[in-house]
């Protein structure tokens, strides 16, 4: 086995570990607090984790040596991968936006905080910490699967910032007197996340659809070529 190949192993089972911490820890304490803008973030940990382990199921069949015939085939699975992963993401930001918004027009909802604050801290610092590691590591391998992968995790960083500043609003609103109006900060900045990180799994599922046109054709005129050589 290569150096590429087990460094890409080893940190997608790096990211599936990070991924199922955080997931735990945001889907807990989101419940927990009544909080739809943590749960968001745990939720998209869960469905990090589930994509993750996609990838390096995806990642051990494709770099294990002499269990393919059809190698044409075989070049089509990252993409697919990566495609499958940005429809999941992007799903999930509509599932999370159509959430928020129903408690928008339900009066809002009242989070604790300062405990909220804390998660965030945390939170934001484990995934630009993991980004960092797949980012830096994962140039050398060269990996699709990787690269996806990292995105995720700046994505997951800048969600987790949307939630440090939602609670930060929300604070500062209550200190000025304005406590009616905080209750709205948590389904807000869930609808502004899920808006906006639409945009990075959907331009991630075009580039990996493309690439499996581009593929698809290759394939097909290469069976082309060789069936009118057999023929001849």
């Amino acid at each position: 086995m290569s150096c590429s190949i087990s460094l890409e192993r080893k940190l997608l089972t790096f990211s599936t570990a990070s991924a199922l911490v955080f997931a735990l820890m945001g889907i807990g304490l989101g419940v927990w607090m009544g909080s739809l803008v943590i749960l968001f973030d745990g939720a998209y940990s869960l469905v990090s984790l589930l994509l993750t382990t996609l990838s390096l199921a995806a990642a051990w069949y494709i770099r294990s040596p002499g269990k393919h015939r059809n190698k044409s085939h075989i070049s089509l699975i990252e993409p697919a991968v990566i495609a499958f992963k940005g429809i999941a993401i992007a799903l999930m930001c509509v599932a999370s936006f159509t959430s928020a918004l129903l408690a928008i027009l339900a009066g809002g909802r009242e989070v604790d905080t300062g405990l909220a604050l804390v998660f965030g801290v945390i939170n934001l610092v484990g995934c630009l910490a993991t980004y960092w590691l797949l980012a830096k590591r994962g140039g050398k391998t060269k990996s699709a699967l990787i690269e996806a992968e990292s995105k995720q995790w700046l994505m997951d960083s800048a969600i987790s910032a949307a939630v440090m500043a939602g609670f930060i609003i929300a604070s500062l609103l209550s200190y000025a007197g304005l406590a009616k109006y905080a209750v709205f900060a948590d389904p807000v900045m869930v609808v502004i996340a899920s808006v906006y990180f639409t945009l990075v799994p959907l331009k991630m599922t075009q580039g990996a659809l493309r690439q499996l046109l581009v593929l698809y054709r290759q394939n097909t005129d290469t069976a082309c070529s060789s069936a009118m050589q057999k023929a001849g």
